[in-house]
């Protein structure tokens, strides 16, 4: 049995959560998963710009912790993208969903990407 994961804050997903080639059938294409919580990792440090100990404060997960998202996501994206698989972005149970920013309390804290919608 695994150790318990510390729950590890993101902000909601708004976007789709499956990406695949055009023209190719979804049945047709081996399909990578990518954890809401691998994703926010590579949306802080890449996206944002923010360094490892500051995307880790922003999750309340430790920088080691930040470190091993980032390379699980990247080499999945990569591996998307090199080999045309399709990518779906999946919630996890130990992930605390909250609203863009993090003061007066417009956070919500609960599971789930939000309004984020599949397209073939």
């Amino acid at each position: 049995m695994g150790r318990y994961k510390k729950l590890r804050y993101c902000q909601e997903f708004m976007g789709y959560n499956l990406f695949k080639p055009s023209g190719v059938p979804l049945s047709q294409i081996e399909t990578v998963t990518i954890a809401l919580d691998e994703l926010e990792a590579m949306r802080l440090c890449d996206l944002e710009g923010y360094d490892q100990g500051k995307a880790a404060e922003e999750m309340g997960i430790s920088r080691g912790t930040i470190q091993r998202l980032i390379y699980s996501a990247r080499s999945k994206m990569i591996d998307v993208v090199i080999h045309g698989k399709a990518l779906t972005v999946e919630d996890t149970e130990h992930v605390i969903v909250r609203g863009p920013g993090r003061g007066g309390g417009r956070g919500r804290h609960g599971r789930g990407m939000g309004r984020g919608r599949s397209r073939e």
